[in-house]
């Protein structure tokens, strides 16, 4: 069986809505699953440019499926060990959740396989 990668990735500004309202940062940061496909997320990098904490919210249809705190000024990378099949048609998006009024720069590179 052969896998396709597939990547979320980029540099983006924001402005935080609360740390419990997370915010959608820019439409390459979605995906939907091919139908007839399964995916899974594999891996997580962040980068935060702010003097604030912020947190990465990776959702299945719109729900919480992973949260990634990254610290003030710094980067985390988090190799997902616990995975789940992600059928053709779901959504998979990655947000963010950052104090309110918070203006900042965050890099990410998420990681999904195709199988």
């Amino acid at each position: 069986m052969q896998s396709t990668p597939r990547f979320l990735q980029g540099v983006f500004p924001f402005q935080g809505k609360g740390l419990d309202s997370p915010v959608t940062l820019d439409a390459a940061l979605s995906y939907t699953v091919p139908n007839g496909v399964t995916a899974q997320a594999v891996y997580f990098r962040g980068g935060n440019a702010s003097g604030e904490l912020v947190c990465f919210v990776l959702t299945r249809d719109g729900a919480p499926m992973r949260y990634f705190p990254v610290g003030a000024k710094g980067d985390t990378h988090v190799p997902l060990r616990v995975v789940e099949d992600l059928g053709g048609g779901t959504v998979v998006e990655l947000m963010l959740a950052a104090p309110d009024g918070l203006q900042g720069t965050v890099v990410v590179d998420l990681g999904l396989v195709e199988v």
